[in-house]
Formats: structure tokens, sequence, C-alpha cells
């Protein structure tokens, strides 16, 4: 939380992150290509940023891209602001609504857990509604396998098929939102869970990509919540209190 603080105190590192809520994905060059400073200077302020976790990057090729990742600015509100008001929080952690062209969403986040009990928490009917809001999951999570997550309330919310699975490393899912009708018709997307031990805890990352440049986010704007349900559940034994309704298209889950 420290270097969260840290980096967000900084006006050109806001301003990198605004460039960045504007468009996802941006090298480095084109980064600096909006101040008047140096590249030098520009990388600099980049690697603080990932060293506090809001930005990611990904090396495509010859060229590293860098994300915005909210999910810091999410635990934030969810140990602090949340206290206080959420109306204010909510316009804190939303960084991303006027996107209109982001293909692919990255989410990162550090849980003090070993890669076993991160998977079992990912892929166990039981334990992701702890920390999806009441949201069950139920595939034999085999290669090629369907899976389908559902809610008591509101019937099925996702479905799709286990591209790729290697416990507890990585898990690769298509992925069709159903909860309703306008959200099924924009199609199949894909999900990548990714798990990487880092001494006595895990880092995990969550891609979504294959969206729609014009997608809608509610098929990927509830990834912070969700990850930092998973992250207090996993680490206090507690359930997060955030409501369900901020998810699945605004209905009540």
């Amino acid at each position: 939380m420290e270097l969260v603080f840290k980096a967000l105190a900084d006006p050109t590192r806001r301003e990198l992150l605004d460039e960045l809520f504007r468009r996802d994905g941006q090298s480095l060059n084109a980064l600096a290509s909006r101040f008047t400073m140096t590249r030098v200077a520009v990388a600099k302020h980049l690697r603080l940023l990932e060293e506090a976790g809001l930005v990611l990057s990904d090396r495509r090729g010859r060229e590293k891209l860098h994300f915005l990742n909210p999910v810091p600015i999410r635990l934030l509100h969810d140990r602090w602001v949340s206290k206080y008001t959420e109306t204010w929080a909510a316009g804190l952690v939303d960084l991303k609504r006027e996107l209109e062209a982001r293909v692919e969403k990255v989410f990162e986040i550090f849980v003090r857990t070993t890669p076993q009990r991160l998977w079992q928490a990912i892929t166990d009917p039981e334990t992701r509604a702890r920390f999806q809001f009441g949201a069950r999951v139920e595939s034999d999570w085999t290669p090629g396998s369907a899976y389908r997550v559902t809610h008591a309330g509101a019937g099925g919310l996702i479905e799709g098929e286990n591209l790729e699975v290697d416990p507890p490393r990585r898990l690769v899912q298509t992925y069709h939102a159903i909860w309703d009708d306008d959200i099924a018709a924009a199609g199949t997307s894909r999900v990548t869970w990714e798990i990487e031990e880092v001494g006595d805890s895990c880092r995990l990352v969550v891609r979504h990509d294959q969206l729609a440049e014009n997608a809608d986010e509610h098929l990927y704007g509830g990834w912070p919540m969700i990850l930092s349900g998973l992250k207090t559940w996993l680490e206090t034994g507690t359930e997060l209190t955030t409501p369900g309704s901020l998810m699945y298209g605004g209905e009540s889950r």
C-alpha cells in the first residue's frame, strides 16, 4: 500500500495512468511522446508504477506494452475508503469507464497463500462462492471440458470451455457471459489465470482478452472486486460485502 500511495503522489505518474486509462497497452515510445521529458525519465516513472502494481508490462516480440491495473486501487477502496463514502470510492476506482478501444484487460494481485490453495479457491464451487459474491463454478477441470458459473438467485452467468488446465499454475478458458440477452450477444472472449509463487505469497495475473473494441464494461469490470474478494477470503477468512449489483449488468446477485 505504501508503494501505491507513493506512486499516486506524483502528478506525472498520475498523468501516465490517465494516458493508459484513455488507451491501454501503449509502448514506452508512445507514452513518452505525450510528455515534455526524456524517454529515460518516463521509463523511471513507469518502473515505479510497475513496482506499485498499478501498471503491468507485457513483451510482444521486440516491443514492451504497458497496461493499467486497477486492482491496487480497488484494494485501497476495500481497506479504507468504503468506511467513509461509497460514492467517492466509485469515482476513484472507475479508471476504465470511458475506454473505447481496449481489447485486452490485465489484472494483477498478490495473495499470501500457496499455489495449491489459490488454485483450489479458483476451481472449488464452495470457495468460489465465498469471494465471487455467491457465484459458483462447476467443471471437471480437464482440457476441453465445459465449465459454468451460476448463482442461486440468477441462474446462469458464464459458460465456456477449459482450453488449458495446468494446476496449480495456469488455466485458460473461453468466456461467454449469459446473464442477459445483450451481454450474451457480445459472444465469446478468453480468460487466462496465471499463478506464480513469490516467497510466501503468489502473484496472480488474470488476462481477459479477445474482447471486441466496443465490449460492454460489465464483461470485465468485475475482476477487481472478484480478485479483491479472493485475497480477502484467503488471507482473512472473511467475505467482502461489496454489493454484487455492481457486477453482472447491474442486477442484484
